[in-house]
């Protein structure tokens, strides 16, 4: 089920990532927990009386950083209209709701009225009304002074202003419940009955060329330019009795060569299409390496608890010795040790070496995702566990289980009752993780622990 998309749109210092950390209930910039994942966000869920949509940061154009290091540029420059536009359009294109950010303290300004100009030229009639519906966000309104001063971006053409303070709440809620009423029903259209399967990986590391020759034709565009595929696109195709949706998907980027815009909804585009498969490929090119590029995507896809197999692409181009597959297999399991269930195969997608392994592979994991374990198993590896290893304590409290039972496959997920969720220490949750994957190893596919409370009686 596709969730509406809500675009942040503006110039920068009107408050994009602090009214995005607020939508989506905690601070998500900058920092995550899990390893190997550290990055800035850009897209979230956020949900307000149970509609659920994805909020997307697209960052402020900078004046500085657009002029390439050369100075800051006047709002008139041609550089700077440029980046302006690349937002505002992509927003249009791609959002389902705009919410255009201002600055009350600042009041009205050239560079608010270029995209404001931008935004009206570009939306397209539906229904008889403007798509995508923005709304006017006058941010910093922090006082009935600067509430009253938001009356002047009237002048703007964009429609109603929304006063608001990103920081305190103030005025976010009704602004909120404007959103949800001019958003879209969730898409709950069924999806075909297939086996999706997301090519993902950062530029150039040859997603387009595995997709053709997985394909047998050249459907999909093969240049060496980095960034060439900007769209997700799906193919349909049966292999051996199964209908296949391969989703092929623009690079992933590291942050800082993201061009404002454009590369931003690129990796928009990425992280849906993880959301919508079952399985991810993660195409790492073989001539660089794993690099963080490789570990943040890898990041993408766990977060999202998707299947996931490891390509090494561009084999060919390696000079090898019977020692190197053995070699760069460890690389590749100590780079992405987050994930070393994580299957590896060696290809070539422009000699075709392997590639005929790949869709078996990818349908193995997906059986595996919705394998099931018995409530008697369960109970017997982890018990067996928890006498193998004494559980973490926390003074006179030792953390106990009692009693587990496997709630969902798809991804497998094992709902554990215990004394004290609070003394399940993350060295010990991935201990038993490792102990179920002895008995049953869940090939390339988490799996996921919860516990509960039970009284002991």
């Amino acid at each position: 089920m596709r969730k509406p998309v809500v675009a942040l749109v503006g110039r920068p210092n009107v408050g994009k990532s602090t009214l995005f950390n607020r939508l989506a209930g905690e601070r998500l910039a900058v920092v995550d927990a899990v390893p190997g994942t550290t990055r800035d966000r850009l897209v979230a869920e956020a949900d307000w009386n149970g509609v659920f949509f994805d909020i997307v940061d697209t960052g402020g154009i900078d004046p500085i950083s657009a002029s390439g290091g050369r100075g800051p540029l006047s709002v008139g420059s041609a550089d700077f209209i440029q980046a302006i536009r690349y937002q505002a359009e992509l927003a249009i294109q791609e959002a389902d709701a705009v919410l255009f950010l201002t600055d009350a303290e600042s009041g009205v300004t050239p560079a608010d009225e270029e995209v404001a100009q931008i935004l009206r030229r570009y939306q397209r009639e539906r229904d008889g009304k403007p798509w995508p519906p923005v709304l006017l966000v006058v941010n910093k309104a922090d006082s009935p002074g600067r509430r009253d001063q938001a009356l002047q971006f009237y002048e703007l053409g964009i429609g109603d202003p929304y006063p608001i303070s990103a920081i305190h709440g103030t005025g976010t809620g009704d602004l909120l419940d404007e959103l949800v009423a001019v958003l879209p029903a969730s898409d709950e259209q069924e999806e075909l009955d297939s086996v999706k399967i997301a090519i993902v990986g950062k530029p150039n590391s040859g997603k387009s060329s595995l997709l053709n020759k997985l394909l047998g034709s050249e459907r999909a565009i093969v240049s060496p330019i980095p960034g060439t595929t900007r769209d997700a696109v799906d193919t349909q195709l049966e292999y051996e009795g199964i209908l296949v949706t391969l989703i092929d998907t623009a690079g992933i980027r590291r942050r800082g060569k993201i061009v404002p815009g454009v590369e931003k909804y690129s990796v928009l585009r990425s992280l849906q299409a993880i959301e919508r498969a079952d399985v991810a490929l993660l195409v790492v090119d073989a001539t660089s390496g794993i690099t963080t590029q490789d570990t943040h995507i890898a990041g993408f896809i766990l977060e999202a608890r998707k299947s996931a197999v490891a390509l090494v692409n561009k084999w060919d181009a390696i000079d090898k010795d019977s020692f190197t597959m053995d070699n760069y297999t460890r690389h590749v399991r100590q780079e992405l040790n987050f994930m070393d269930y994580v299957p590896v195969l060696f290809i070539s997608a422009k000699t075709g070496q392997r590639v005929d392994k790949v869709l078996p592979l990818a349908l193995q994991v997906q059986e595996e995702r919705l394998v099931r374990l018995s409530t008697s198993q369960i109970n017997q590896i982890l018990h067996k566990a928890q006498d193998d290893h004494h559980p973490p304590s926390s003074g006179a409290r030792q953390f106990k289980m009692y009693y587990a039972t496997q709630v969902r496959s798809d991804p497998p997920t094992f709902l554990v009752y215990v004394n004290d969720p609070k003394l399940a220490h993350f060295s010990y949750v991935r201990y038993l993780e490792n102990r179920i994957r002895e008995q049953y190893p869940f090939v390339g596919t988490p799996i996921h622990l919860v516990f509960r409370s039970r009284r002991e009686t």
